[in-house]
């Protein structure tokens, strides 16, 4: 782009609004030409009035430093001066622009006119990966000098090398990614399009082939390096300790001896070669990964058989591929054939996604999302949609280019996978594919010779998922929209003008279509206002605006929602009907009619799953299931979920997984497999016979030497007190302790409302300014996303839920402190624990010593293990729940730990021994 003048600005306000009052406090501006910087300006404003305190702390700008600044009106020609002739760039461009034009005009002024491109948008689709989008966040990936964010001269120099940067990531993509890019830029935002116009020009002067790129229905697809041959091992499985260690330390010479992992290793040993079954709880300290992969990978070797390791966590499932299997190629010396394999509703259909890309119709969300996955396609090697960094709008059009069944394209993501996986020795898998995998007909895991069932514990969550059904009102709603009655210009409507323009259909067949899809529609929404209706004088204890019933509870009128079935299933088999009447046309038929009857086929096949969810949730005998309504009253109906969940899910486990026991050994594992007193509690849920055995490694001694615990004597009695108090207490709490130790915590919850609550008083005292708050459903992103922005920053705190008590690695000093906030109980209202409990009642069980205990035990060891990574590591586990103490199930909870020092202290007291503890 010779000689284009690009101005990029940044502001730092009073506030978010120059129409409440809002006023620049500084200004910076980069003028920049053939890519290269050649003017900057910068200054502070006088804006006339105070700056909040808030504002001072995140800039750094003191009412002091602007004392003697000159209100905007006296730089006000200088910059006008500036803007002209250029392109506009800022980073969330509409903010700046928005601030500056007002100013302009209170200044006497005209407002600035030209193009602007806003890199935040430009971003989202340049990286569509990117951990997040905040100029902070991509200059950290991106390398990009960034010293003093929130102050406009640094964020402006920053935005303008992002700019450059972006720049180069559209030259460096293919040709026809571009076109596509430009095809699709000009419903975005800001002018993108400008970029990608001049980006199309230059590349069709120097690009003759693309050599490295295959294209496929107009989509550049990574051309996949054929496997080379592997050598043959010459290794033995290592016996004695002796040789285990020599082994080891070839490649890690300061590998320390760890005798629960050598015992590991032979039990798994043993297992894999005499297809037995064995249960190992290797805890924190034992090195469970390694101990695994290393007879894992000798025995597929040797034998000629593959090993699949199966795990929940999108995280270990990375770490294992990603870290620990390369930690094994040093070992021996050769490279490890392994593969991932995700079940196929984590890949891109890249048919379907040609299909929506040549619609003509997108909104603002889809067209970014669409975009963002163009430039995805020419660079991931897998084609796992979870890669993709997408806003709330991104996630809906996703879900409509997933992986929903087979075909022969060589260039499919999943075909290519399953591909992979045929030549692996290791195929390393998650809970889910596994699970599936064992109800297909045909199934894909059939020449497992060994399996390894790591995480074991959460099996049985990925079983009751999988067999979880979730009604959303407004997903419903969403596929009401999406085919539209006559009268509009959706689906329905373009479907009918393009049928009868064929001259073969009747008039008839639609106005059936009409009347059918009209009565499901009145008669759904009549079922969610009586639903509705009879949950709201309901009490419901401790939360203020959510309401929550068993299904069976509430009078419900059978006939209307035996109506609603019975119309939906009414119109699918007209829908099918006028399908297959506009396909007999065959070659006749245009693109255009082509794609649509793509679109109006795909939604059948959704509206088909809609019914059966439907019916599943209504009429299928439900007393091995709990089927309950939640709502926001706040926002009714759209907040309405109805969720029905297995109640026991031991049965079906054990039917799954019987053909697993027929042909390979199993090695079920987790850091948290037993309670005390009770070694069989997660074995009888898995359906696991007796006679297996279950062996527990525990980490040596002095791995835990960094470790304390600390149980806060002087909090409120949670039981005892309202939980408003109770969550004052526990805010006023965290934040002392989280300026003890200067960040680097995690403070885990039971209950959303509670972190949410939490969270707000503590932003609403402005004690926790000087550090980063990251909480889990208020902060946006994803559960690894908020954890890697955590361990950015080192005055950083993360606030989470039930995802965060395991599964996660924050290893050394980046992480000081685990606050648990309240002992992890499920709540005795939550609808499948109550469920549950009715059902051991009726058995003659005790609830609590044989469900919510054990339950909140294990959950318990799993808050204590993000704590302790690795043998150097220093950390405090803080309890703030006296029960841990006054209750006598306490010492249940305290005999679960290692044996570490445990410190009761009143809070003041506690506070004054962590500052000593860390800084000594």
């Amino acid at each position: 782009m010779e000689n284009q003048k690009f101005v990029i600005v940044d502001l730092e306000t009073t506030g978010h609004s120059p129409k409440a009052g809002d006023r620049i406090i500084q200004i910076s501006m980069v003028i920049m030409k053939n890519w290269e910087v050649e003017e900057t300006f910068t200054t502070f404003i006088d804006p006339k009035r105070s700056i909040p305190f808030f504002i001072q702390d995140l800039t750094n700008i003191s009412e002091e430093e602007i004392k003697d600044a000159l209100p905007f009106e006296s730089h006000a020609e200088v910059i006008y001066g500036l803007l002209r002739d250029g392109i506009f760039v800022a980073h969330n461009a509409d903010f700046d622009l928005s601030f500056l034009q007002a100013e302009l005009e209170r200044s006497g002024f005209p407002k600035w006119k030209g193009k602007k491109i806003d890199t935040l948008e430009l971003s989202k689709i340049v990286f569509p990966t990117a951990l997040g989008f905040k100029l902070g966040d991509l200059a950290s990936d991106l390398k990009i000098p960034l010293n003093h964010a929130h102050r406009a001269d640094d964020d402006a120099m920053a935005t303008a090398l992002l700019l450059k940067k972006c720049w180069e990531e559209i030259l460096a993509l293919p040709i026809h990614t571009i076109e596509q890019l430009h095809k699709h830029s000009f419903k975005l935002k800001s002018n993108i399009s400008h970029l990608l116009f001049h980006a199309l020009q230059i590349k069709r002067k120097s690009v003759e082939d693309e050599d490295g790129f295959i294209f496929y229905n107009q989509l550049a697809l990574k051309k996949k390096e054929p496997t080379a041959d592997y050598d043959e091992l010459t290794s033995a499985y290592p016996h004695s300790d002796q040789e285990k260690t020599a082994l080891l330390s070839k490649q890690f010479p300061h590998f320390e001896e760890r005798q629960g992992q050598f015992q590991m290793m032979d039990a798994i040993w043993d297992t894999l070669q005499q297809k037995n079954e064995i249960m190992i709880e290797a805890s924190t300290g034992v090195g469970k990964t390694l101990g695994y992969l290393l007879p894992s990978f000798i025995y597929a070797k040797q034998q000629g058989k593959k090993v699949c390791i199966s795990t929940y966590t999108s995280f270990l499932l990375e770490q294992i591929l990603y870290k620990e299997i390369p930690k094994m190629e040093k070992v021996f010396g050769m490279k490890i054939h392994a593969s991932l394999l995700k079940g196929m509703q984590n890949y891109i259909d890249i048919e379907l996604f040609e299909q929506l890309l040549e619609q003509e119709e997108h909104s603002y969300d889809e067209t970014l999302t669409l975009m963002q996955i163009l430039v995805w396609l020419s660079k991931t090697e897998t084609g796992d949609l979870s890669e993709l960094n997408l806003s709330g709008g991104g996630q809906l059009l996703i879900d409509k280019i997933r992986k929903v069944r087979r075909n022969d394209n060589p260039y499919d993501f999943y075909e290519r996978a399953l591909a992979e996986s045929e030549k692996s020795d290791i195929i390393v898998t998650n809970h889910a594919m596994l699970l599936a995998d064992l109800e297909r007909l045909e199934p894909i895991f059939q020449s497992i010779d060994g399996w390894i069932i790591d995480e074991a514990h959460q099996f049985i969550h990925a079983a009751i998922h999988r067999q979880q059904v979730v009604f959303s009102y407004a997903q419903w709603k969403y596929y009401f929209g999406q085919i539209g009655h006559a009268s509009e210009n959706g689906l329905f409507h373009k479907f009918q003008v393009a049928a009868m323009q064929t001259g073969r259909f009747s008039k008839q067949l639609f106005i059936q279509l009409e009347k059918y899809f009209q009565i499901t529609l009145e008669r759904f929404e009549q079922v969610m206002e009586d639903l509705v209706h009879s949950m709201k004088d309901r009490r419901q204890p401790f939360l203020e605006y959510r309401h929550t019933a068993f299904l069976k509870e509430l009078s419900l009128k059978k006939p209307l929602l035996k109506e609603v079935s019975s119309a939906l299933q009414s119109w699918i088999d007209l829908a099918e009907q006028a399908s297959n009447h506009f396909r007999h046309h065959g070659e006749e038929l245009s693109k255009e009619s082509r794609l649509l009857l793509e679109r109006w086929d795909y939604w059948i096949r959704e509206w088909k799953m809609k019914l059966a969810e439907w019916d599943q949730i209504f009429f299928v005998d439900n007393h091995r299931h709990a089927v309950w309504i939640e709502f926001d009253k706040r926002h009714v109906p759209g907040s309405v979920r109805i969720y029905r969940k297995p109640i026991e899910i031991k049965e079906a486990i054990v039917r799954m997984s019987q053909s697993l026991r027929k042909n390979a050994g199993i090695v079920w594992t987790s850091g948290t497999l037993t309670i005390p007193n009770n070694e069989r509690f997660i074995a009888k849920d898995l359906g696991i016979s007796d006679d297996v055995p279950v062996l527990k490694l525990e980490a040596p001694q002095n791995y835990y030497a960094g470790a304390k615990v600390y149980i806060a004597t002087d909090m409120p009695d949670i039981q005892g007190v309202p939980q408003s108090e109770y969550i004052e207490s526990v805010a006023a709490a965290v934040t002392q302790i989280v300026q003890s130790v200067e960040g680097r915590c995690f403070v885990l919850f039971t209950s959303q409302e509670m972190l949410k609550r939490t969270v707000e008083l503590i932003q609403e005292a402005e004690l926790l300014n000087d550090y980063l708050l990251f909480a889990q459903g208020v902060t946006g992103g994803s559960r690894m996303r908020l954890l890697k922005s955590f361990q950015k920053f080192q005055r950083s705190v993360l606030f989470g839920t039930n995802s965060f008590w395991e599964g996660v690695d924050v290893p050394g000093e980046e992480l000081s402190a685990v606050i648990i906030v309240r002992l992890p109980f499920s709540s005795p209202d939550e609808p499948t624990f109550k469920a549950k409990a009715a059902l051991l009642k009726a058995k003659g069980q005790n609830a609590f010593t044989d469900l919510s205990l054990p339950e909140a035990i294990l959950r318990f060891k799993q808050g204590f293990g993000r704590l302790i990574r690795s043998s150097k590591d220093r950390g405090a586990l803080i309890v703030l729940d006296r029960r841990i103490e006054t209750k006598s199930y306490g010492k249940e909870f305290i005999k679960a730990l290692p044996d570490i020092k445990i410190e009761k202290l009143p809070l003041q007291h506690m506070v004054k021994d962590l500052q000593h503890w860390y800084n000594n």
